[in-house]
């Protein structure tokens, strides 16, 4: 087992201080960087949870605080209909260049630490999932998990809700791993193929996959919580990780004198 430290920094954008968690293998050496982005709920159990499980495989991961602008740093908002309304109001009151200038100030504090390999890629849950695809649009992400990227087929991201997603697929140039739920309403499947014909259109590189599940069937708490499906996406995401960015100097444990071999 890797034993995982975690702390915190606070990151200076053009539209303020951001505070972000950072996991990372308490072994020392370096590690590849993922920026790991939360749902509207920013960094909420589940989503330390899912940080810790990403470092523990080998990675240094930094989780931005994404409502910097608006909510004091720490706050999470609740899995209810008041924590829900907060943060998709936010998610359209935000400009659409602060999230790109967050990406760009967590991707270049990664490649600036002792810690990290400089080999960099993104991950992310429901909105999350849509700044992650935003921010393999910097040359220098390497490889990319999308989980239910919310609004990309319809550009609702951002102050004014017309972003610039879609259009902008023919910047990525690393590999993307698209996961999507059928179940899903709020990614319906008209707005996933409208996706898939687009990276089709640019020739992205990337891997396709829909699987049986609601919105947030990845997130360890609540009725929609699919603890299978989850082991196995996680599987896919290693995979991909270790593939794209390499694997770090994880260290070799050996028995302690006197400890059962198994």
């Amino acid at each position: 087992m890797i034993i995982v430290d975690n702390e915190s920094v606070e990151l200076a954008t053009p539209y303020g201080p951001m505070r972000t968690h950072l996991f990372r293998p308490a072994a020392p050496g370096k590690y590849p960087g993922i920026v790991f982005y939360s749902e509207i709920f920013q960094v909420t159990g589940p989503i330390r949870r899912a940080a810790a499980m990403l470092a523990g495989h080998g990675y240094v991961v930094a989780v931005p605080e994404i409502y910097h602008e608006f909510e004091t740093a720490g706050v999470v908002l609740a899995y209810d209909q008041a924590g829900s309304d907060r943060g998709n109001a936010w998610k359209t009151t935000k400009e659409l260049a602060s999230y790109d200038a967050d990406a760009r100030a967590v991707l270049d504090h990664l490649k600036s630490r002792q810690d990290c390999t400089g080999q960099l890629g993104a991950m992310g849950i429901c909105i999350g999932g849509h700044l992650a695809f935003r921010a393999a649009m910097n040359p220098d992400v390497r490889g990319t998990v999308c989980f239910y990227a919310t609004d990309i087929h319809k550009g609702g991201l951002g102050r004014g809700m017309k972003d610039d997603s879609l259009e902008r697929t023919k910047d990525i140039q690393g590999e993307l791993l698209m996961i999507w739920g059928r179940q899903d309403p709020h990614i319906p499947l008209e707005g996933r193929m409208k996706v898939l014909a687009r990276l089709n259109e640019v020739n992205a590189r990337f891997t396709w996959h829909e699987v049986n599940g609601a919105h947030a069937f990845m997130r360890d708490e609540g009725v929609r919580y699919d603890p299978e499906l989850a082991y196995q996406l996680y599987g896919l995401v290693f995979d991909f990780f270790h593939r794209r960015l390499g694997m770090g100097d994880l260290p070799v444990q050996a028995a302690a004198a006197g400890e059962t071999k198994h």
